[in-house]
């Protein structure tokens, strides 16, 4: 299941453009090479985490509901059934910035995926007193 979702999660989602956010303002100092190594942490640490809920989709679907643009990217709003749970409402906020028409944020309830990590990524950041190869390092086996 975990590696269904990270293969989900690359072809849909704007991976780098989720990691730069989530790590913040410390993606300015990261040299090009530790953006690299973040981004490719990063996404399995996304994968670990969140793969390991994906089995609670079997069954399910996802309907959406609308589709408007804000600013310079789409919003796509969603309802999402699954068995034996209230239906829920998912927000995909979606961006060709990459060339691709891709996520770069997923709402659900009103919680920001990206907002959310990159709290997480900065708690875990400062305590390793900023050290991003620290980070990186560590990245690779949470989830």
């Amino acid at each position: 299941m975990i590696a269904d979702f990270e293969r989900i999660f690359t072809r849909y989602a704007d991976v780098g453009i989720i990691a730069q956010s989530t790590l913040g303002p410390d993606a300015r100092r990261a040299s090009a090479a530790q953006m690299r190594a973040f981004t490719e942490a990063f996404r399995g640490y996304i994968a670990r985490k969140y793969g390991k809920r994906f089995r609670e989709f079997i069954g399910g679907r996802i309907e959406v509901k609308n589709v408007r643009t804000v600013k310079s990217w789409q919003e796509v709003v969603s309802t999402v059934y699954l068995k034996g749970r209230a239906p829920f409402e998912v927000r995909f906020l979606v961006s060709d910035r990459s060339g691709r028409d891709l996520f770069f944020d997923m709402v659900i309830e009103g919680v920001s995926l990206r907002l959310s990590e990159r709290t997480e990524i900065g708690s875990m950041l400062d305590a390793r007193r900023g050290n991003i190869d620290a980070l990186i390092g560590d990245l690779k086996h949470a989830g």
